[in-house]
């Protein structure tokens, strides 16, 4: 029988920004501390003050069931605590859950659950308050992309309450990515008083009394594109035990009294607030941000999933021709375009996942498609684009060889120069880039409304961090939610939704690999560079930890006095 993954709603990528995973090695202008003699003595008190730019947060992008941003999954791993944890070496722990078990068939995980977590609420965390959690995630109400993805969509069939403290979720069909999945913020746990009277609109708003969880701080006042402030929960006691790289994880009470976490768009002001001890912690920085940084601890780590990319629109003007998209893709000498938009600090992109994410990167694409004008000129010679206007551009149909990239503001300096560079090459074959970038608003309408995509633009941008390579059939599937692309193949679908349902590590990564090479083939993503989150605290921060995907975890955090 054939099977199908599908999702069905299709949203903007608001994510613009490549983020990240710590199952690589860190590296720092640093050194970070560790569990050793060496650390200082632990002070307790003070608040933490921690510098984001905060993406599209405001606009209904609090709740990390119903969001995909990055951005919504770090703010709230403060406040939503999750089934299971996953440490520095790949390895699944317990956290709210104590244990669980697989079925032989892949279909049934029974959990057992702590009995002794309460949320900030008071309510008392059970199998109960998971179910309403997982029905929340499914609901049509929620209009969740991500978050029901990661349950693997349709193949999700139920979360059931078989006793008190024993959850167990059933599949259609098997699901590799699901154990993992279920450790991140997006599959968080929410009060289930929150969602029982709480409205969806409220719960994407966010606020002291919706953001609600058993996580080791409290939210309690936001303030839309300014700050949230938070306290500490003293009552915390049920952290994950993990390893992190940076050291073990707090699995108690937080030492410090509260976090600030200050809402700060501009990357100049966020270095100003860490220069003058304004802020403590601050992330969302680029290279040329964390060299102004002399004497902050830097924390970079390189990004699996989705390297940062350009989305060629198959649907939208001259990307519908495959020998375009293939001229495009060596028109331009993307490695000099790198090194000089970011000076050595990142690597250019060649393949659409990552090196570092696991078991899946084809490392035989490396120095398969190189900058070749020649071979491009031929391919527009071929597709009909051969006669030139007066400023050289190719013209066909009387019709200039030109296309729109849109993207999200922010759009960094180092990404600005990396297209100027793409433009003039592209230029010199005939070849018209223009490019865009808007804020937030402007870019959801021209991306999508309520009956779906709109995509009135030939090409946009982002990364996607994943723990895992199932983050391709979002993309690249038919009914992926990510498809900007608007990639619509058969065999392409069934390659993606046999490696979403196949469990051995090894077939897998083959399956994936060859889904790398029809991307190769075929240009529906061209994979730019490989970005690194990175994190940047001052002497002032000890123990600050990260999780799996780079962000920073406060709950061990002290500060100096």
């Amino acid at each position: 029988m054939t099977s199908s993954i599908k999702t069905r709603r299709f949203f903007a990528a608001a994510a613009a920004t490549a983020l990240t995973i710590a199952l690589a090695a860190c590296s720092s202008n640093s050194p970070q501390p560790s569990a050793s003699s060496d650390t200082p003595t632990i002070q307790n008190g003070g608040t933490v003050v921690f510098a984001i730019a905060g993406g599209n947060l405001e606009n209904g992008h609090m709740d990390p069931h119903s969001s995909q941003l990055d951005v919504s999954a770090y703010v709230n791993r403060n406040v939503l605590d999750s089934l299971v944890a996953l440490d520095s070496e790949g390895e699944v722990k317990p956290w709210l859950a104590k244990s669980w078990t697989i079925s032989e068939d892949g279909l049934t995980y029974t959990f057992e659950l702590r009995d002794d977590v309460t949320f900030h609420d008071g309510t008392a965390f059970d199998a109960a308050a998971a179910v309403a959690n997982f029905e929340h995630i499914v609901a049509d109400s929620t209009a969740s992309t991500q978050a029901k993805d990661m349950l693997g969509g349709d193949l999700f069939a139920s979360a059931t309450a078989t006793g008190d403290h024993q959850l167990t979720l059933t599949l259609k069909q098997p699901y590799a990515p699901l154990l993992t999945n279920l450790s991140t913020p997006f599959i968080g746990m929410y009060s289930p008083k929150v969602l029982a009277e709480k409205t969806q609109d409220e719960i994407k708003a966010g606020g002291p009394d919706v953001t609600v969880g058993s996580g080791p701080f409290k939210l309690t006042s936001y303030t839309p594109k300014q700050e949230l402030v938070f306290e500490a929960n003293k009552d915390y006691a049920w952290g994950p035990d993990i390893k992190t790289p940076t050291g073990n994880l707090s699995d108690g009470a937080p030492h410090v009294d509260g976090l600030t976490i200050k809402i700060v768009p501009e990357e100049s002001a966020r270095v100003g607030a860490l220069t003058s001890g304004a802020a403590q912690v601050a992330v969302d920085l680029t290279p040329t941000g964390t060299a102004q940084l002399q004497g902050a601890t830097i924390n970079n780590v390189p990004s699996p999933g989705l390297p940062y990319s350009m989305m060629l629109n198959w649907e939208h003007g001259a990307f519908a021709d495959a020998k375009v998209r293939k001229a495009f893709a060596i028109g331009f000498d993307l490695d000099s375009a790198v090194n000089a938009a970011f000076g050595g600090e990142f690597q250019r992109a060649w393949s659409v996942l990552s090196p570092t994410t696991p078991n899946s990167y084809d490392a035989s694409l490396e120095g398969t498609w190189k900058f070749d004008a020649a071979a491009a000129n031929a391919l527009l010679d071929e597709a009909g684009w051969t006669e030139r206007d007066a400023e050289g551009y190719r013209v066909k149909d009387g019709q200039r060889l030109s296309v729109e990239w849109l993207s999200w503001l922010p759009f960094a300096s180092e990404r600005q120069t990396l297209v100027n560079f793409m433009v003039d090459d592209l230029k010199k074959i005939g070849f018209e880039l223009k490019h865009s970038a808007v804020e937030g608003p402007e870019y959801q309408a021209r991306y999508a409304d309520e009956n779906g995509p709109i995509l009135d633009f030939d090409a946009t941008d982002w990364g996607f961090a994943s723990l895992d390579a199932d983050i391709l059939r979002q993309h690249l599937h038919s009914q992926g939610y990510q498809n900007a692309s608007r990639i619509a193949d058969g065999d392409l679908d069934a390659l993606l939704d046999k490696a979403a349902l196949t469990t051995d590590p090894s077939k897998r990564a083959g399956l994936y690999k060859e889904v790398q090479q029809w991307n190769a083939t075929n240009v529906g993503i061209i994979p730019l560079y490989l970005p690194q989150f990175s994190t940047a605290s001052l002497s002032s921060v000890q123990g600050l930890t990260y999780d799996t995907f780079g962000w920073p975890l406060f709950a061990g955090v002290s500060l100096n006095k």
